[in-house]
């Protein structure tokens, strides 16, 4: 299976950016690389589905390679290091940008993460709003970190849901 995307390794988490051309992701790409995370795949992502996980990597000609309109096309290894690309990733998170529409109830809370299938494999999945004053980097980075505590048992969500309620503190 191809998407049109960009894949990341960020902390070590598998990141999947979807989204419209023209949205931003290689630009959040090339802002978490600045930050040390890796790249994987830029504009075309192969997934594949190994020991029921998914994976994810770039087309052999474009692998190593990020594309920014006003730029151009910049080889990720001679900027930035060959530590700032990764070969291939597992897929844990996905993030979907999209163009900020007055109106739409966008997540507020998080108690619960939304599910995307991809190869048979439920993702949970994000949509955030590209606005000029949001920094998308920063959003991805705080959503891997949000990911790993939900994995580690219980979200920000859920502690204050508890606290509301009037539960005992963890």
């Amino acid at each position: 299976m191809q998407v049109h995307g960009g894949l990341l390794r960020v902390r070590g988490c598998g990141v999947l950016l979807l989204g419209p051309s023209g949205v931003g992701k290689s630009e959040t790409a090339l802002e978490l690389l600045t930050r040390g995370h890796q790249l994987v795949a830029d504009d075309v992502v192969e997934l594949w589905l190994e020991d029921g996980r998914v994976m994810g990597r770039a087309r052999e000609p474009i692998r190593h390679f990020l594309e920014i309109r006003g730029l151009g096309i910049l080889c990720v290894p001679d900027l930035y290091g060959p530590g700032a690309v990764a070969e291939e990733s597992s897929v844990a998170l996905v993030c979907r940008l999209e163009h900020w529409r007055e109106g739409t109830p966008y997540e507020r809370v998080g108690l619960e993460r939304p599910l995307e299938m991809f190869l048979g494999v439920e993702l949970p999945c994000l949509v955030f709003p590209v606005r000029p004053s949001a920094n998308m980097a920063t959003l991805v980075e705080a959503a891997v970190r949000d990911h790993e505590q939900r994995a580690r048992g219980r979200s920000g969500a859920e502690k204050l849901d508890a606290r509301l309620r009037g539960e005992a503190p963890e």
